[in-house]
């Protein structure tokens, strides 16, 4: 019979060692000739802040103009055309109501231009306030056509013209001085706004 030989164990029972941990294993992208990791370069020199970023000056916006008031009088702006022909159409109409209703009555037509005359300054633009007291002789000699006594024909009508200039000249004064002071009222004013905004300190 055949015998089977045993082998002796070289070597001794196998005993579980533990392994050691196994290190990450760099990136090999970023590795130089020798394998050895290699740094991005930083660009010389100081390292440069951003700038700051500076806000606009806040731009100052003109006050809006008031509303005006509920049930108050109108305040137009007008030119010095715009002025005139006011003027001159408001009393052309008056003058031909006086001569329709008072029997061509210049005493009425007189009374009536005062307050177109305060008007007129009163509505008148700031740029045109000087062309108020000029505009309201001129409008007082155009309303005095239908009211003015004139007989047949242009001479005839321009000397009862000259006649109701030379008779109501108080009117035409008194008129003419309305629109004249409330045309420096307005002036002064005017200036003083002005150097009170230039004398404010800016925000």
């Amino acid at each position: 019979m055949e015998q089977y030989r045993t082998r002796s164990p070289q070597y001794g029972p196998r005993r579980d060692r533990p392994r050691p941990p196994r290190q990450p294993v760099p990136s090999q992208a970023g590795r130089g000739a020798g394998g050895e990791p290699v740094r991005a370069a930083r660009p010389p020199g100081p390292r440069r802040r951003p700038a700051p970023v500076r806000r606009p000056a806040p731009v100052r916006r003109p006050a809006p103009a008031p509303a005006p008031a509920a049930g108050g009088l109108p305040n137009p702006r007008l030119t010095g055309l715009g002025s005139g022909l006011f003027c001159a159409v408001a009393m052309f109409l008056l003058g031909a109501l006086c001569s329709a209703l008072f029997g061509a009555s210049l005493t009425a037509y007189g009374v009536l231009f005062l307050p177109v005359s305060a008007l007129t300054a009163l509505w008148v633009r700031r740029g045109d306030l000087m062309t108020a007291p000029v505009v309201v002789p001129i409008a007082f000699a155009v309303g005095l056509l239908p009211v003015a006594d004139s007989e047949d024909g242009t001479g005839g009508t321009l000397m009862g013209l000259v006649t109701a200039l030379a008779t109501q000249a108080g009117w035409l004064y008194g008129g003419t001085l309305i629109a004249g002071l409330i045309v420096i009222v307005r002036r002064i004013r005017l200036v003083h706004r002005r150097r009170t905004a230039g004398a404010r300190p800016p925000v």
